[in-house]
């Protein structure tokens, strides 16, 4: 599989020193994929000094620990400073973003767990425990009412890895921009029918309403692009950091908001402070969320705040010059999307 295999975003894989990593984005280097690091071995936990989770889990005969943080910008640090001491072929160096990031060879990936596969493999599978028989249900039964192939779902998360426990939820794929949209109208109905119930945690899963409850087992469902929906490559453009800016703007375009990294175009640019100030030659017509809770959380004519970085963005081939603002940079803790009224943007 590994050599047939094109990384996708959250593609899980596991290496030669038993770390889960899972996949990010869409364009990777040469024999190398961009990821993050999810799960560690735990006789490898004292190495990066990081908070854990308390819960315990396990892959084949080697026991797991999960760090408490996924996405922080102060764990992103601390998991390059105990890569560049201890396991340096894991850490490459962009030249097209000027730094150094956890992009492991192809060369360590002892296998990989592709969304899409695991759930032909799980609907196979003889002697399936409750959670596994939930999963096979739940997707299809959404397969039916929001009328997307079964085969355009998958399944990750530890049911995908094969260690899942009674606490697990069920995490679904949906492999599409149609096909999301479509599940999304789907949930939404059933959920105003009383036929499922929605998840709400925190002020994110009321913004998505990606999360609810089927047979009184969460589940939650993100998108993944189809092949024909991955336009760009590696090295097709170069990212230069320019300042932390803080704004608020329009969402003119939703349509790659689903994905990670989630794309919004944008217009009306509005700075929240002095130092967010930018010519107009400069103002960016893009935000892109690296971080997964910020996935449509607007929509378009939505107006939003955000804070992040601004970039340069220079297509190589032809030197054209684009502005875009990149929130979850691995900088800074402060770096949000989120919704506000069109009342508090005209008050700037």
């Amino acid at each position: 599989m590994k050599k047939t295999w094109f990384p996708r975003d959250g593609d899980a894989f596991l290496t030669r020193d038993n770390f889960v990593f899972y996949t990010f984005g869409y364009e990777h280097p040469p024999g190398r994929v961009f990821a993050f690091l999810k799960y560690i071995p735990t006789h490898f936990s004292s190495l990066f000094p990081i908070e854990y989770l308390p819960r315990k889990w396990r892959i084949g005969s080697h026991e797991l620990v999960r760090p408490e943080k996924l996405y922080s910008a102060g764990n992103l640090q601390r998991f390059i400073k105990t890569f560049r001491r201890d396991f340096p072929d894991y850490l490459h160096y962009c030249p097209y973003r000027g730094k150094e990031v956890i992009c492991p060879p192809r060369l360590v990936v002892v296998r990989v767990y592709m969304p899409s596969q695991r759930l032909k493999a799980l609907s196979k599978k003889k002697n399936r425990n409750r959670l596994q028989n939930l999963t096979i249900e739940l997707v299809n039964f959404l397969s039916n009412a929001a009328e997307v192939p079964l085969e355009d779902f998958g399944v990750h998360g530890s049911i995908a890895l094969d260690m899942e426990t009674n606490q697990s939820d069920i995490d679904l794929v949906v492999y599409g921009v149609q096909n999301f949209r479509k599940l999304e109208a789907a949930v939404n109905k059933l959920a105003l029918e009383g036929a499922l119930d929605y998840v709400f945690k925190d002020k994110f899963d009321l913004a998505r309403k990606h999360q609810g409850l089927f047979m009184g087992k969460a589940f939650v469902y993100t998108a993944v692009r189809k092949t024909e929906e991955m336009s760009t490559k590696y090295g097709e453009y170069k990212y230069s950091v320019i300042s932390p800016v803080k704004f608020r703007c329009r969402v003119v375009d939703d349509y790659e908001a689903m994905f990670r990294p989630a794309f919004y175009r944008i217009s009306n640019y509005k700075p929240s402070n002095s130092a967010s100030q930018l010519k107009s030659d400069h103002q960016p017509n893009v935000v892109v969320s690296m971080i997964g809770v910020y996935r449509n959380i607007a929509k378009k004519g939505d107006y939003i705040e955000v804070s992040g970085v601004l970039e340069q963005v220079e297509r190589l081939q032809t030197g054209q010059i684009s502005f875009q603002v990149v929130v979850g940079s691995g900088t800074s803790e402060d770096e949000y999307i989120w919704p506000c009224s069109n009342s508090e943007t005209e008050t700037l």
